[in-house]
């Protein structure tokens, strides 16, 4: 069975109201990035990364996965597929994908401010004074700027070893992340789907003007036939 790795970013959840990166004003919806996105923020002011990520969450609650999502879910019934996202939301789980790697953590998941090992489901407010079982003060289970990304390696080995590289609604300029598709086999044929393409099609790379819920459902089509 060939194996397809999916890398996805933003674009991927806008087609369902969600923006789960930074805008090209430097703003998340309409907060600066290093005022809610940052340890120091936490640090310095974690009443407001509280407020923001439970009204992140709570949107979450309401968005549905799109077209998009749900047609990467056919390729499992032909292909082995696994898919590296950028995004925090569980859109890519909810649509039925099995294999799914969150580079940048979940939202919908806080951890221990001491042990990063310790993880918790959580799907309501996150309040100041809540605690783990083991007394620790808890917080977001995402990935701040400044921030080492732990499943980097693992998000690696995926590409590594792919017969197809399928790439949706992200940039592909920010790094580390931008760095993955460098790890396809030489010569993966590589799609790039995305409505404002940043990258310059070539033998292997072939672009899919358009968004993650149109393109994907049209590329998903065609590999299944």
């Amino acid at each position: 069975m060939k194996k397809i790795t999916v890398l996805t970013g933003a674009g991927m959840s806008a087609d369902s109201g969600l923006k789960t990166f930074r805008d090209d004003d430097g703003l998340w919806e309409g907060h600066d990035v290093m005022e809610v996105a940052t340890p120091e923020a936490f640090e310095r002011n974690p009443e407001l990364v509280h407020d923001f990520y439970n009204k992140r969450r709570q949107q979450l609650k309401e968005a549905k996965p799109n077209a998009g999502h749900k047609a990467l879910t056919k390729l499992e019934q032909k292909f082995n597929v696994s898919i590296v996202t950028q995004n925090v939301d569980d859109l890519h789980e909810r649509a039925g994908s099995s294999n799914v790697i969150h580079l940048h953590g979940e939202l919908l998941k806080v951890r221990s401010a001491i042990d990063p090992n310790l993880i918790l489901e959580w799907r309501e407010d996150l309040l100041l004074t809540d605690r783990n079982e083991r007394g620790h003060k808890l917080r977001p289970h995402v990935v701040w700027f400044g921030e080492a990304v732990p499943m980097m390696e693992k998000a690696a080995d995926e590409v590594s070893d792919c017969d197809l590289l399928i790439i949706i609604g992200t940039s592909m300029q920010v790094y580390p992340a931008a760095g993955l598709k460098d790890f396809a086999p030489h010569g993966t044929t590589v799609y790039f789907i995305d409505p404002n393409p940043a990258v310059e099609p070539s033998k292997n790379l072939k672009i899919i003007e358009k968004s993650a819920a149109e393109g994907v459902p049209e590329l998903v089509g065609k590999l299944m036939e």
